[in-house]
């Protein structure tokens, strides 16, 4: 188990090294879009919208040219590589011992309510909800990555080491809807996965490259549109732009913008599940099974 664990650990750290700098202008344009409070999208005018699109997600680089506008996405990738890097070895290096505990204690139980099979991959979610929930441990890093993409006025003309110890806990507002995110939003993607390979009747370790990415693919495009509704409004607490509860936000967001909004910026994190995954969890559990079976021969 521990070799499982350290693999994993060892693996994720450096596909998220290769991935981040590629993938980081998404999480921008998807904060940005639900840091937006109008309407976007007006169906009858096409260029209203196109403009709306390019001044929500381009700001004070609306006006300039493409080669700009795609600087201007780059904020904050310091504080988003070392988020990510750190959240990856903890999510994925930890939850196979959750799993483990979960599975020599309460095991049984498992199985005979969900029976073996989906037992497992029950427990397989269930250990990556209780990782995503510790997730909260790491969100000042995330917070400071979101003020830098939304807001960076907030944190111009000070390092690290200063804002830390200016506004101390205040780096976990939001930590409760974090956490209420991350909840269901790992469950489903720890579980997604797993039950994509329990219907394709892989073991573990067993898997192809293809599967692997089917896998991947899955549980993240579940992951990502179960948690969507509860990410829009930890964006909107933790940007440092408002002062309102997140419940207020919540409220507001239904009478005002309308159930849309929940799902704001929804597309653009699901067009590049694809693409990233494929690379990241397929490459990792390749390399995963590959040590497993190298340390298991010794």
């Amino acid at each position: 188990m521990w070799a499982q664990s350290h693999t994993h650990s060892a693996n994720r750290t450096p596909t998220r090294f290769l991935t981040h700098p590629l993938t980081h202008p998404r999480p921008r344009l998807r904060q940005r879009l639900m840091m937006t409070e109008k309407a976007l999208i007006v169906p009858s005018n096409f260029a209203v919208t196109t403009g709306n699109l390019n001044q929500a997600i381009f700001r004070e680089a609306a006006s300039v040219g493409v080669f700009q506008k795609w600087q201007s996405l780059f904020p904050g990738l310091g504080f988003g590589a070392g988020y990510k890097i750190l959240q990856r070895v903890y999510k994925f290096g930890g939850q196979p011992y959750v799993k483990e505990y979960i599975d020599r204690n309460f095991g049984d139980v498992f199985r005979s309510t969900f029976g073996a099979k989906t037992g497992k991959t029950i427990m397989a979610a269930t250990a990556g909800s209780i990782m995503g929930v510790g997730e909260i441990a790491l969100l000042p890093l995330d917070v400071l990555k979101i003020r830098s993409q939304t807001n960076p006025e907030s944190l111009k003309g000070r390092g690290v080491v200063q804002i830390f110890r200016e506004e101390g806990m205040g780096l976990y507002r939001g930590a409760g809807w974090t956490a209420a995110r991350n909840a269901p939003g790992s469950f489903s993607l720890f579980g997604g996965a797993a039950l994509s390979k329990q219907m394709m009747g892989i073991q573990d370790g067993e898997a192809t490259w293809t599967q692997d990415a089917i896998a991947s693919i899955a549980g993240a495009t579940a992951s990502i549109t179960v948690a969507a509704p509860l990410d829009v409004i930890k964006t909107r607490l933790q940007s440092g732009t408002s002062t309102e509860s997140g419940t207020t936000i919540l409220l507001n967001l239904a009478r005002t913008e309308g159930p849309g909004a929940f799902f704001r910026g929804l597309w653009p994190k699901l067009l590049v599940v694809g693409p990233k995954l494929v690379f990241s969890f397929t490459v990792a559990q390749q390399m995963i099974g590959v040590f497993e079976r190298q340390m298991g021969g010794r």
